[in-house]
């Protein structure tokens, strides 16, 4: 069988679930970065900050907790028109926070739709003003502006934006195939040009190369030919002191040994079948009267000027005249000197064509590579 309860024991269950209840309206407890926005009777009344809070139940009510934090919020793309008539799609991103709850709560109804609308319609005013190459390559300029009119427009609102970044700017496919194209045609160009420019230094630099070579080739030939003549006019100068130190050497001899017309007939004779050696000469006639002939000879050899007839007296020595090496000697050391000089000329006659050629290209070299 069921005890009966008393009326008493059910006031005070009532009670104690009516201060259960009380207290479960009156604590609140607000969580770290977030602030909460408490009216009494619909009336903005007071912000909680976090941690536990104490209101009055019934009266009031925590009607919206805003996050305090950093805030990014992605939107979806956009079509815009550029200033060339050309249909791009750009998305955004926005990093946004809350600063003043109470004008975020009162002053807009949502406020991320708000900032999305006013991005996009910021967006499309900015880059209305552009054509497509300068929306592609200005996307700092595009978030600056941005920036600018969403911090200024969102202020009132307790928001405060801290960046906008472009996530992403798609031009139509038709548009992307000709940037394609324009692409492929400018590095195909600079391929042909950077192949233009090599062939051309190339051949400068063989040519150049072919200068310098012909420039010490021609040097090396006109040293050598100095120096053949230098060696030939030497070589003539020595055989004329040689040939001449040997007809004084036989003129000396002549003199010293006294010939006669038998020593001269038999020198004669000997010449005879030198005379017949020639490979022309195929009939050599001796004559008969070869007796008579040499005694003419030899009277006649005698009576040739610088050979005294024998008279049996004292013959004095010619001497060899001691200033023909000394001389010979001083005219070798001019010569020497005159070639020396002769080369040094020819060094500077070749090293001035050169110097001057270099001076021009050197002068060119700047137009060359501005030209390139």
């Amino acid at each position: 069988m069921f005890t009966s309860i008393s009326p008493a024991a059910v006031v005070l269950l009532a009670f104690l679930v009516l201060v259960i209840v009380v207290l479960s309206r009156a604590v609140r407890i607000i969580p770290q970065a977030r602030a909460g926005i408490v009216e009494r009777f619909g009336k903005y009344r007071t912000t909680l900050k976090p941690g536990l809070n104490v209101v009055v139940p019934l009266m009031d009510q925590v009607r919206y907790v805003i996050d305090m934090r950093e805030q990014v919020v992605s939107f979806p793309p956009q079509p815009v028109i550029t200033e060339d008539n050309l249909v791009v799609s750009i998305d955004t991103v926005i990093y946004f926070q809350v600063t003043d709850p109470v004008a975020a709560t009162y002053e807009i109804a949502n406020y991320i739709s708000a900032v999305e609308q006013l991005t996009m319609t910021t967006l499309r005013n900015i880059v209305g003003g552009m054509d497509l190459e300068q929306t592609l390559t200005s996307r700092e300029d595009i978030n600056r502006g941005l920036s600018g009119v969403l911090d200024e427009a969102t202020g009132r609102w307790g928001i405060r934006v801290g960046r906008v970044e472009i996530k992403g700017i798609d031009p139509p496919p038709s548009i992307k195939d000709s940037m394609e194209k324009q692409m492929r045609a400018d590095r195909d160009k600079r391929a042909v040009i950077l192949t233009a420019e090599g062939q051309r230094q190339s051949q400068i630099l063989t040519a150049e190369g072919q200068k310098q070579a012909a420039i010490l080739t021609a040097q090396g030939e006109r040293e050598a030919r100095i120096l053949r003549a230098q060696a030939e006019r030497e070589a003539q100068i020595l055989r004329a002191q040689g040939e001449g130190q040997a007809i004084q050497t036989v003129f000396q001899a002549i003199h010293d040994g006294q010939p006669d017309q038998s020593l001269l007939a038999y020198q004669y004779l000997q010449m005879m079948p030198k005379i017949a050696e020639g490979s022309a000469n195929k009939v050599w006639i001796v004559p008969s009267e070869i007796g008579r002939a040499l005694e003419g000879l030899g009277s006649s050899i005698d009576k040739i000027q610088g050979i005294p007839a024998h008279t049996g007296g004292v013959r004095h020595r010619v001497e060899i005249p001691s200033d023909i090496e000394s001389g010979t000697d001083a005219v070798l050391s001019e010569a020497d000197a005159e070639v020396a000089k002769a080369i040094a000329a020819a060094s500077a006659a070749v090293s001035e064509p050169t110097a001057a050629a270099e001076a021009p290209e050197a002068e060119a070299t700047p137009g060359d590579s501005t030209a390139g």
